[in-house]
């Protein structure tokens, strides 16, 4: 008999992780604080925030780039299922889910007529065992719904063949399902032997350079009210307070464009004098540092982070600059697939109440949309090498694969 964790350690692992998460999703959102040095800012602008949407454009533009088009060798009909659960929004909502918080949960349940349905969950919401060599749980806990304070209202523990709802820590039902496991499926992000449930778009270092790019702009507005308004200062006025520095209106010296001062009894003058004045440059030098070690963080380009440094290229261009990016893209492509296809197959068990093996869907394989769509060029380009190695090696490209490599379906 298998040997489980149990519902109270995994909703204290859950626990443990949501703090995290959600801080990431801060980030996200651009909700996050500004960790800056309280002694060398003036009091007067502590108020003032500062925000970047660069975690943002880091998730969005791997996240805009992971367009799942469906199943191919479908022998058990799962596109189906996903079609009827609005997979447009549901391929979507999971891979970015994935990317903040490095996993998201698949949700599955049967409806009055026995069908499927499936149900996004994000990482602050499950967690649970996972099983090494398939990628699904062995055992999972989610929370359904939360009440207005944030705290669980339903919960629902799975395993395989049962899943049990609780409500204020008491079983409400117990629902039976053919599956062999559990009806709560993963879709990580860059997992590894260490950390089954991935890694986060948003990185340590991310995090870190957002603060240091934050710091700078807040730096900067401080030292922006200096820029529009210069210092200036007055030397050789007399102590005398009738016509000395009390009877001087200082706002003069700002609004005035002419300004007229008599000697004294001695003869002696005032003298003029103004600081010198701060420039911005050295704050946006700085800023565009950050934002080189972002873009190599994250395999964009500074272009992506509002500096532009070319003229607009071509498709081809673009696709050489994010050569880091289509790496990333691709991998993620494989465990993203990876966990659509365990969905697909605990759905099938669900709907067909059968409990099928895990090595009878070995032939269906996940097809995605290019990661770069070609322009007219490339196409052109592909056409003419289509054509020479087709001469070569007769039927060698054909419409499917070349759906796969240019994105464009038959019209048929």
């Amino acid at each position: 008999m298998a040997q489980y964790k149990g519902l109270l350690y995994l909703r204290n692992q859950l626990s443990m992780k949501r703090l995290r998460i959600q801080k990431r999703y801060k980030y996200y959102e651009m909700k996050n604080g500004v960790d800056y040095f309280r002694t060398l800012i003036p009091a007067e602008f502590m108020y003032m925030s500062e925000v970047l949407g660069w975690c943002g454009k880091a998730v969005d533009s791997l996240a805009d780039r992971l367009c799942f088009r469906e199943f191919e060798n479908d022998n058990f009909d799962m596109n189906t299922i996903f079609r009827m659960n609005n997979s447009d929004i549901l391929y979507d909502s999971g891979i970015l889910g994935a990317l903040i918080a490095s996993c998201s949960f698949v949700y599955i349940s049967p409806d009055i007529d026995g069908f499927p349905r499936l149900q996004i969950v994000d990482g602050s919401d499950a967690t649970g065992i996972s099983d090494p060599i398939t990628g699904l749980l062995s055992e999972g806990y989610a929370v359904i719904s939360r009440k207005a304070n944030k705290e669980p209202d339903i919960e629902a523990y799975f395993l395989p063949f049962v899943t049990e709802y609780y409500q204020n820590g008491r079983l409400l039902r117990q629902d039976h399902h053919k599956s062999p496991y559990p009806l709560l499926v993963p879709i990580v992000y860059r997992p590894d032997a260490k950390r089954p449930f991935g890694h986060s778009r948003i990185s340590r270092a991310c995090m870190s350079i957002m603060q240091g790019a934050l710091r700078t702009l807040l730096r900067s507005e401080v030292s922006a009210e200096f820029y529009s308004f210069p210092q200036r200062y007055i030397t050789g006025l007399s102590n005398d307070t009738d016509d000395g520095a009390d009877a001087f209106e200082a706002w003069k010296a700002t609004m005035s464009s002419f300004i007229a001062f008599t000697k004294d009894e001695d003869g002696g003058s005032p003298h003029l004098g103004q600081f010198s004045q701060q420039s911005m440059t050295p704050y946006m030098d700085q800023l565009r540092t950050f934002a080189a070690l972002f873009s190599g963080e994250t395999g964009l380009t500074l272009d992506d982070l509002g500096f532009v440094t070319d003229n607009p290229s071509s498709a081809e261009a673009i696709k050489a600059a994010h050569e880091s990016l289509r790496l990333t893209a691709r991998k993620a492509q494989k465990t993203f697939g990876s966990g659509f296809l365990n969905v697909g197959y605990v759905a099938a068990c669900v709907r067909d109440n059968f409990p099928y093996k895990r090595e009878q869907f070995y032939l269906t394989a996940p097809v995605w949309e290019p990661v770069f769509e070609p322009d007219a060029a490339m196409l052109s380009s592909i056409g003419d090498g289509v054509g020479k190695i087709n001469q070569a090696v007769p039927g060698y490209f054909n419409e499917r694969n070349l759906s796969v490599l240019t994105g464009i379906q038959s019209g048929n």
